[in-house]
């Protein structure tokens, strides 16, 4: 047997957690084959196996664990079993035999259930039930075995008109569940209060007229698509104008230690991303050196490496900036929290049309409200104001964002 443990993540990191199991006990697994995946308060990792044998886990899922501590044994002198690959290769030349006994059984089942989602089960009186009195099938809650809907749930839905428990509860239930936090969560929760408590936090609204921007989208996505195989987005935007705006105002790209402020002459931009096991931030290297088709390239990268919990603890660590888009969620206005040990935040909002006073006519306008929040310790309020005005006027005019000045008082050398 040998043991299989927690490996070293960074100096800072001495516990983890158990996320999945990505093989069973007593399976078989190859060396380097990944058996487990682990999360740290930084980053998700997978675990691999360091020889071939049977595996024999030592912890539960949901457990924390120690750096260092056996997660689990692998028994080396198993030998590899060869006789499952037979069954597999026997297995589809019997059932093209049988195939068309069980095709008609099928399509009499599923012929009533014409107006329920192909990702809900239910009984064909149920479904008949469904279909005539035009219930919403997602509302009814399934007690069938393998969740499926029978006759009983549509009724108890017909005569409990405007009533839907929580998920996995009874009507008028008055449960209660207690789960344990995750890495990522304590750390998150850690990290918004340190920010609450250690920062001077201000935060300064303004809003910015979407149109140019949502023209230039319209009319190049489809070429933009064709020639860099990406969306073009708004975060390009965006980022491609915080960079230049970083540039103008280095304060609101420089953080606190100790008596020291540190600037940097680039700008490393976090963006955050929402998963389902929390908020992480992932960083964009260089941004000024980027371009619009390399800035939605890395979007697209990170945010599926966050779905996906592939993040590495590399793409979470520096960060100079960070944008951030409670718009996609429909939020109108908010005040972001700084991510520490940062200095300023953007925060992006829901796209909403508006009547606005253009040239003393009122205009139906596609327009955002942008939100920075920043370390009044560092950043005085002309730098933030300045700032966001800046980034205001680069987005307003998409074609400032090719030198950072209005090309035509670029060409008179105004």
């Amino acid at each position: 047997m040998i043991d299989i443990k927690v490996p070293t993540i960074g100096e800072s990191i001495s516990e983890v957690t158990l996320l999945k199991w990505t093989k069973k006990e007593g399976e078989y697994v190859e060396r380097d084959e990944v058996i487990a995946e682990l999360e740290s308060e930084k980053a998700t990792f997978e675990v691999n196996a360091e020889k071939a044998g049977t595996l024999k886990p030592l912890a539960k899922e949901g457990d924390t664990l120690n750096i260092g501590d056996v997660l689990a044994q692998i028994d080396e002198t198993a030998t590899k079993p060869e006789a499952s690959a037979a069954p597999q290769a026997e297995a589809p030349a019997a059932k093209p035999a049988e195939a068309p006994k069980a095709a008609p059984a099928p399509v009499t089942n599923q012929a009533p259930v014409t107006s329920v989602p192909n990702d809900i089960k239910a009984t064909p009186v149920a479904s008949a039930i469904i279909a005539d009195k035009k219930v919403d099938a997602s509302s009814i809650k399934p007690s069938g075995t393998g969740g499926k809907i029978m006759k009983n749930d549509v009724l108890e839905a017909l005569n409990n008109p405007g009533k839907k428990a929580f998920a996995g509860t009874e009507l008028m239930s008055r449960n209660v569940r207690t789960e344990k936090m995750s890495a990522l969560r304590r750390t998150i929760s850690r990290r918004l209060v340190e920010a609450k408590n250690t920062t001077a936090m201000l935060t300064t609204f303004n809003e910015v007229d979407m149109t140019r921007i949502m023209e230039v989208r319209k009319q190049f996505k489809d070429k933009f698509k064709e020639s860099h195989g990406v969306n073009l987005g708004f975060m390009s935007f965006f980022a491609k104008a915080c960079a230049i705006a970083l540039g103008e105002w280095p304060s609101v790209n420089a953080y606190i230690d100790g008596d020291n402020i540190v600037y940097h002459d680039y700008a490393d931009i976090s963006i955050a991303v929402s998963t389902p096991r929390g908020l992480t931030v992932p960083v964009m290297r260089n941004v000024e050196s980027m371009s619009m088709a390399d800035i939605e390239k890395t979007v697209v990268t990170l945010a599926g490496k966050a779905r996906d919990s592939k993040l590495t603890a590399e793409d979470l660590q520096g960060g100079t900036f960070t944008i951030t888009n409670g718009g996609v969620f429909g939020s109108l206005m908010s005040t972001p929290i700084i991510n520490i040990p940062q200095s300023a935040i953007l925060g992006m909002h829901k796209i909403q049309e508006r009547p606005m006073a253009i040239d003393g006519k009122v205009e139906i306008r596609s327009m955002m409200y942008l939100a920075l929040s920043y370390d009044h310790r560092i950043i005085d309020g002309r730098e933030s104001v300045s700032f966001l005005v800046r980034v205001k006027e680069l987005l307003e005019n998409p074609e400032l964002l090719l030198l950072g000045k209005d090309p035509v008082k670029t060409l008179l050398e105004l």
